[in-house]
């Protein structure tokens, strides 16, 4: 039986539900990179990293390629990227939405808001 497209939907979010994956996400929007490129940006372990690579290889959110002893990874689609970008507008919009609540609430000394 095909699994329903909200459980792989839940599936795919879940993966993205590391924060290293995510680094890894974000480094790889500006091209390619080798494996101790992302080890200097990300203060991991190489096996964790090594184990985050690894998910984000199984699930084709990034390819990885041999060039002589290096391995580079690249993502597998622009649309990662964009993935990433609409998830940091939404998360502007709402810190900017909790910031004005707060700014509000500040302003009238704790009382509520008429």
């Amino acid at each position: 039986m095909p699994v329903p497209l909200y459980q792989a939907k839940a599936d795919f979010f879940r993966t993205l539900g590391h924060p290293v994956r995510i680094r890894v996400l974000e480094l790889l929007q500006d091209g390619p990179r080798p494996v101790r490129e992302l080890l200097a940006e990300i203060e991991v372990e190489p096996s964790n990293l090594s184990q985050q690579l690894a998910v984000l290889r199984r699930t084709q959110l990034v390819t990885a390629t041999r060039e002589g002893n290096t391995v580079v990874y690249a993502l597998s689609t622009p649309d990662v990227a964009e993935l990433l970008r609409a998830a940091r507008r939404i998360l502007t919009d709402l810190l900017t939405d909790q910031g004005a609540l707060l700014s509000e609430l500040r302003a009238s000394g704790g009382r509520s808001p008429r």
